[in-house]
């Protein structure tokens, strides 16, 4: 997959930023909800914690507080056969399968209708007398899913492609074994934040806060070396290591190779980040919970534990929160009556005019 790399963008240098209403309007955030959100891939989980041993039929929230849609992963005879459909009875609305179980055939306990585990209807007692009935709407709907491994990902209705959001992903990091990834609970948790979802993405999209905000974290990244690279819906930031022994063992064949790479922070649109490092990986979903409340969700997979070294989960961390404070103070900055909008830095804030480029296309304006 081709990718622009600069830390520059079109119009980076004279564009202002998104304005402050944006980011405090409630219109605004219910119209995302349905022209971004619903129309974007969402991280639904990994294989090993999803499907435990003995289950087939899984109850998944699509992004859980903010689009809250009901569906249903399937297992399938077939080995690593994965399907994702809707969990909503075509009778009447009801909710069908509400824990995690092993079936041959899903029955609604509201009026009985049964449906095949390829989501297509079965029977309905009462509906006996029906006429032109079933038909394709008795059905239960499919929900476009992809998996990257064992990651999988869902979109209600998608505006691009599952490769054009994670293809560079994929081929820049194809040397990493994900199955030898492991989630850790105790590694892993959620985060409140009291600001916009958007807040919270544009301070990931630049690294110009970090002496100043994150000084431990200064210290294990060569700042001077650090570079965004734009793809087609997300970017990628790159961490170079101050230490080698912070650093990727890079296969020869591999782009980067002969660098000292730290991290790869790749930001995937609207609110997902993959942070890859040599002991494993972060994902941060940001997930809107109301236009000025955001749930922040830190799933932590460790790879080489013995890795860690000088960059810990501890780390992250305390940069999660350090994080959280600039951004609550800018939550509240934005209120002012006096304050429209910025400047972007063009050495560091292109993945910042990127994000608000891309919601201004999903939204119109």
């Amino acid at each position: 997959m081709t990718s622009t790399k600069t830390n520059k963008s079109q119009g980076v240098k004279a564009d202002r930023t998104m304005p402050a209403s944006f980011y405090r309007s409630q219109d605004l955030y219910e119209r995302s909800r349905d022209e971004i959100f619903a129309r974007s891939w969402q991280f639904i989980g990994d294989s090993d914690t999803i499907l435990s041993d003995g289950t087939n039929v899984v109850p998944v929230n699509i992004l859980e507080g903010c689009l809250d849609e009901p569906c249903i992963l399937i297992r399938g005879a077939e080995p690593g056969a994965l399907s994702l459909h809707s969990n909503v009875c075509t009778h009447r609305g009801s909710v069908l399968v509400e824990k995690p179980c092993h079936v041959e055939t899903m029955r609604c306990r509201y009026h009985g209708r049964r449906f095949g585990l390829d989501g297509c209807f079965v029977s309905a007692p009462g509906f006996e007398q029906a006429e032109n009935f079933p038909t394709e709407q008795d059905n239960l709907a499919k929900i476009p899913m992809q998996s990257w491994g064992k990651f999988h990902f869902a979109s209600i209705e998608p505006a691009f492609t599952l490769d054009e959001l994670i293809g560079d992903m994929k081929e820049r990091l194809h040397f990493l074994p994900l199955d030898q990834f492991h989630y850790a609970p105790e590694l892993s948790r959620d985060y409140f934040i009291n600001a916009n979802w958007a807040l919270y993405c544009d301070n990931y999209l630049e690294g110009l806060h970090v002496p100043y905000v994150h000084p431990s974290l200064a210290t294990l990244l060569d700042t001077r070396a650090y570079r965004t690279e734009l793809l087609p819906y997300g970017n990628l930031q790159v961490g170079v290591a101050s230490n080698e022994a912070d650093a990727f063992e890079l296969p020869q064949s591999h782009p980067d190779y002969g660098q000292h790479i730290a991290a790869y922070y790749y930001w995937l649109y609207p609110n997902m980040m993959f942070n890859f490092y040599p002991w494993g990986l972060s994902i941060n979903l940001v997930i809107p919970q109301a236009y000025n409340q955001t749930k922040v969700r830190f799933l932590t997979y460790v790879w080489r534990p013995e890795r860690f070294g000088n960059y810990s989960t501890a780390d992250i961390n305390q940069t999660e929160l350090e994080d959280e404070e600039v951004v609550h103070a800018v939550q509240r900055g934005i209120q002012s009556r006096v304050y429209k909008s910025g400047r972007y830095s063009p050495t560091w804030e292109a993945g910042v005019h990127q994000f608000h480029r891309l919601i201004a296309a999903s939204l119109g304006f």
